[in-house]
């Protein structure tokens, strides 16, 4: 094989990055750009790269335009709504995520989010070091996951991850999904497909699995947490976007839902003067439900793979374009 170049666009530390990097091939030259590398440096080396490499820092316009020689732009991420998706497509460069990669990590993460709302966790850790003892929990407001209609927006790798691990609490899985999986497969995940009403007003804990993009672009708004039922509880790890921020906050200041666990936001990084970081009823945490240590191998070996795909003619995997 040839030596081919791949520039890796990162705001990932040195450790992580090492730990990548030593998956690749040995015929792989590879560029590491930081988020404190000038345009001008990343437009040097993107110019004659075989393949570009993202996560945490992505090509800007003038970076794309650059790529002329590039087969292939290969995310480390699921998402893909930081990118350029229509000069992309007008280069013809092919984009690819890595859906599935982090779908362990993102799914624990939601569990533990709705786990940490049903048992005030929070709360609980911060009485018992302040000397208030069992303060607030008072015997009305904790709750058990035994029972509850857990409703997943996005019946995807996380989603369905999602599924198995509520049901070994015993809750009930349900979803709603463009595109439902089939009756076989439904009846051996013990899983209902129901309509966007139909989740909205039945379940005690939604969640949302869903990717960003112009239909799902505040698709939980004022008219869907009027749906929900007041005890309910609602976990975004997907893109803040999707929730209609302002709205939400009105629901959980007006008390028309109980609580809400959020790892992302409309604005990142959140705002020190966002009402959600002064309410009891919310747990946040800074768009870390994807990032554990044990996700990198997955992550690297499925990107360098497309690109050996690329270079042998194969068709690669998770093509967005």
């Amino acid at each position: 094989m040839k030596s081919c170049k791949v520039v890796f666009l990162t705001s990932l530390s040195d450790k992580v990055v090492d730990e990548i990097i030593s998956y690749s091939h040995k015929d792989f030259e590879i560029i590491v750009l930081k988020n404190s590398d000038s345009e001008e440096k990343c437009i040097s080396e993107i110019k004659d790269c075989d393949f570009l490499l993202c996560h945490g820092k992505y090509p800007t316009d003038s970076m794309l335009n650059s790529a002329k020689k590039c087969q292939l732009v290969q995310l480390l991420a699921a998402g893909f709504d930081q990118m350029n998706l229509s000069l992309i497509n007008s280069m013809e460069i092919p984009l690819a995520n890595n859906g599935g990669a982090n779908s362990w990590a993102v799914s624990d993460h939601a569990v533990l989010l709705m786990l940490s709302l049903y048992k005030k966790i929070i709360d609980s850790d911060n009485s018992t070091r302040l000397g208030t003892w069992k303060k607030p929990i008072n015997g009305e407001n904790t709750f058990e996951m035994a029972n509850k209609k857990v409703g997943i927006l996005g019946i995807g790798n996380i989603g369905k991850k999602v599924a198995k691990r509520v049901q070994a609490f015993d809750s009930i899985a349900q979803y709603y999904d463009l595109f439902p999986l089939d009756n076989q497969l439904n009846s051996q995940l013990s899983l209902k497909s129901v309509s966007l009403d139909e989740l909205f007003e039945t379940s005690d804990i939604i969640t949302s699995h869903m990717p960003l993009n112009d239909q799902t672009f505040h698709m939980i708004n004022s008219d869907r947490f009027s749906q929900m039922k007041s005890s309910s509880i609602l976990i975004n790890t997907s893109r803040g976007e999707i929730i209609d921020e302002k709205a939400l906050i009105s629901a959980l200041d007006s008390h028309e839902i109980l609580g809400a666990g959020l790892d992302v936001f409309e604005t990142e990084p959140i705002q020190a003067d966002n009402p959600l970081l002064k309410m009891n009823n919310v747990i946040v945490t800074p768009h870390v439900a994807g990032t554990t240590w044990d996700t990198w191998a997955r992550r690297s070996q499925f990107a360098f793979s497309n690109m050996i795909r690329i270079i042998d003619g194969d068709k690669i995997l998770g093509q967005i374009n």
